[in-house]
């Protein structure tokens, strides 16, 4: 039986007029992608655990337009930002989440020239500050004597310099965290950005994310940690080219801290 989730969204809260802390944007991936629906579920579990008072737009969301201004397509980009920014601005929104670090990159850095000002976070460090407030309690046993070692999303790390909270999080575990050599600014793109996911590879000796696979190999993982839908996928791709899905799984933030608090 599936297992069915209740979350509100912003129309429920209006109807009656009540206003959530924070808005859930769940992004294309969160929404459609049988993995990613995962990460979704597992973050919204975090936050009624930590009674966090939160909504999404459900069918009001409309991609962020991120896909396509980094393909190239300016005209749609502003399309769909300016629909988003005008849905988000009769709500009266002011703080966002989302999982996802091509979502919080634009929301964040291209919405308001298109008058679209939020204060918009990662999932990390909504889980970071939740500990740090005491609202979110886990106990990493089941993670002892495991290795994890995460790879930096570009656009959470590089892109708006954001390191230390997934590892602030990761460390509340009760598990060895291990660094790839390329991490945190010298971090190497797992090849799904510039909307590279969506079109088929170009010529070259080699998948950027077989690259990328070898660098966390390396360190002998138990989990390679990720912090975006994105690298999730091109990481487990990864995984599954060198045939080592049966002792390296690839998971994210969220599910890791998920799965500690019995989730």
């Amino acid at each position: 039986m599936a297992e069915t989730l209740t979350v509100p969204t912003m129309a429920d809260y209006m109807a009656r007029g009540e206003a959530p802390e924070i808005l859930f944007w769940v992004g294309c991936a969160g929404s459609f992608d049988d993995r990613a629906k995962k990460i979704t579920k597992a973050l919204v579990k975090l936050l009624q655990k930590a009674e966090v008072k939160f909504a999404v737009l459900g069918t009001e969301e409309a991609c962020t337009g991120d896909p396509a201004k980094r393909a190239g397509n300016e005209f749609l980009f502003m399309m769909q930002a300016m629909m988003n920014v005008q849905v988000l601005n009769g709500y009266g929104i002011e703080k966002i989440v989302t999982a996802c670090p091509h979502c919080f990159n634009t929301l964040k850095n291209e919405y308001p020239e298109l008058g679209g000002s939020y204060d918009v976070i990662h999932h990390t460090q909504l889980l970071r500050d939740l500990m740090k407030d005491g609202k979110l309690k886990v106990e990493g046993g089941s993670f002892k004597g495991k290795r994890i070692t995460f790879h930096d999303p570009c656009y959470l790390g590089r892109g708006n310099g954001e390191y230390e909270a997934p590892r602030e999080v990761l460390e509340k575990l009760d598990a060895e965290l291990s660094e790839m050599k390329r991490c945190k600014t010298r971090g190497l793109c797992c090849g799904a950005g510039g909307a590279q996911m969506f079109k088929e590879a170009e010529k070259g000796d080699k998948e950027v994310n077989i690259e990328r696979t070898e660098d966390a190999l390396e360190v002998k993982p138990d989990i390679i940690a990720a912090g975006c839908p994105f690298c999730n996928t091109m990481m487990t791709d990864g995984v599954k080219h060198f045939e080592r899905e049966d002792n390296v799984q690839v998971l994210d933030v969220a599910e890791l801290i998920a799965s500690a608090a019995d989730l």
